[in-house]
């Protein structure tokens, strides 16, 4: 291609990156107001980052209107598929954002940038739904843990944090490396890092079927360290416990929902080919990929929840917590077909508002009471019954009970295994069983709250709860419930986003 053609196709790709554009001048908007600001007035950043983030969302539903393209000479796409994931994550740095004005462990410090690194984390996460080439897969992946590290030890006197963001790094630099040596494998089998053309290439001649298949496994590191999948999953606990909680809900939600971005992605496009039947993509190079996700799906869920078990910090049992879910949403990528992605995307929608929620009756719970324990938990139904009874609802919907959005979740990905065929069925047991084992202690959190009784020494008064908490556990509480019950408008934005996929 020539000089000119690139530099026009970069001008003309501006159009389309306008969210990313957006955000970017906000950032810089907010770093300038933060040197301004004195520290005492730094909370009004949450001001600014919210008044663009509104901007920006009405960018990204402006881009439905401009249809589907490759910008940037095959750098980035703007698809349905990407819209769908950059709606999810400005939803979350929303949320987040009101979750950290009500947090208490944020107060009375200069915050000024903790906003702009959350306004930068999503930029990077913007960027990872987008990704088609490999270089850009991985520059965005970076962008998302180095800041991901800095707001982990954003409460730099709390020694638990600075230990969490210390493994955080350590973990994030050793997956980083073994996914570039991956990288450069393929590369060195293909003649390119376009995943489009990787999968062209795939297809079109044989392949070193051993080589490529530990290339998809060093560069799975990278991806499973985002997604906190086994065995990739050992930095999420302690991170999850030291880093604030508002950024332990972040993380949970975000950059995992990213690594599924680019996890679809590429199996999907780099790795199958479709067939032209029953919407099924078939993998490449005679080399199962199905069976070896699945296998990563099962490990993932059963360790996550049967660590689990154990823990009596409740920040830390939702980390494990977290980690099985990984699995569960991993359920729609083993199939490789257009249903399973659309389940996927289904249930990490029905994901953020489940498990934001549950975090959020932690912060409340931490700022009243001052502990994390599930010891401490005990009584404060009557004590606090708005919040214990939402984060019921929350937990059950978190295992997948009826008639909340979690066991719709549940059943489209179980029902894309079953459609899948018999090599799958010995999954969807594991998935079911592996739920009824988070029953067991999801109903711990619950037995401390509701049965138990209060321990001595502890008040029997009643704790006051602020009207923002009650709204805000309303705007995360009443879709956990409203999806359960009817789930055809996010089942339908769902399907469309699946566009992405090629169709002949």
């Amino acid at each position: 291609m020539a000089l000119s053609d690139i530099i026009r196709d970069n001008i003309n790709s501006l159009n389309y990156f306008l969210p990313e554009l957006l955000l970017t001048g906000l950032v810089l908007l907010m770093i300038i107001a933060d040197l301004l600001l004195k520290k005492e007035r730094s909370p009004w950043m949450s001001i600014i980052a919210l008044i663009g983030s509104g901007v920006v969302l009405f960018a990204i539903i402006n881009q439905y209107e401009l249809g589907s393209r490759s910008i940037f000479n095959n750098m980035l796409a703007v698809d349905e598929f990407s819209i769908f994931f950059k709606l999810l994550f400005l939803a979350t740095t929303i949320l987040v954002i009101f979750l950290s004005i009500a947090s208490v462990e944020l107060s009375g410090r200069s915050v000024g940038e903790y906003f702009t690194l959350l306004m930068i984390l999503t930029l990077g996460l913007f960027l990872m739904a987008s990704a088609t080439h490999m270089i850009t897969i991985f520059i965005a992946i970076e962008l998302v843990s180095i800041i991901s590290f800095a707001l982990v030890t954003y409460l730099k006197t709390r020694r638990r944090s600075s230990e969490a963001g210390l493994k955080y790094a350590i973990y994030g630099a050793f997956s980083s490396g073994l996914m570039l040596y991956g990288i450069s494998i393929l590369y060195g089998l293909t003649g390119t890092l376009n995943i489009y053309e990787i999968g062209e290439v795939l297809a079109g001649r044989d392949t070193n079927s051993l080589a490529l298949l530990i290339s998809v496994l060093l560069i799975m590191a990278g991806f499973g360290y985002k997604i906190a999948s086994v065995p990739f999953h050992f930095w999420s606990p302690d991170v999850y416990e030291g880093a604030p909680t508002p950024i332990t809900a972040f993380l949970s939600i975000g950059p995992k929902a990213a690594g599924f971005a680019v996890i679809i992605r590429f199996f999907n496009v780099a790795l199958s080919n479709y067939d032209g039947v029953a919407e099924q993509w078939l993998a490449l190079s005679n080399i199962n990929w199905p069976q070896i996700i699945a296998v990563i799906a099962a490990a993932t869920m059963t360790l996550g929840n049967l660590v689990a078990i154990a823990q009596d910090n409740v920040k830390r049992l939702l980390a494990y917590s977290s980690i099985a879910h990984a699995g569960y949403a991993l359920l729609g990528v083993v199939v490789l077909s257009s249903q399973g992605v659309y389940a996927t995307l289904f249930y990490l929608v029905v994901y953020y508002f489940m498990n934001l929620g549950a975090f959020f009756v932690v912060i409340i719970f931490q700022d009243i009471i001052g502990s994390e324990k599930i010891d401490d938990f005990k009584g404060l139904a009557s004590r606090a019954p708005i919040p214990a009874i939402a984060m019921g609802v929350f937990l059950f919907s978190l295992t997948g009970l009826p008639p909340t959005a979690g066991f719709i979740g549940k059943f489209y990905l179980f029902a894309a295994l079953i459609k899948a065929g018999p090599e799958f069925y010995w999954l969807a047991i594991v998935g079911l069983l592996n739920s009824v084992v988070a029953l067991y202690y999801y109903a711990r959190i619950l037995k401390a709250m509701f049965f138990d009784k209060i321990s001595e020494g502890v008040s029997p008064e009643p704790l006051k709860i602020s009207p923002y908490y009650v709204t805000l556990l309303a705007v995360l509480g009443i879709p956990t419930i409203l999806v359960g019950l009817y789930w055809a408008p996010l089942a339908n934005l769902a399907s469309h986003s699946v566009h992405f996929l090629p169709t002949f």
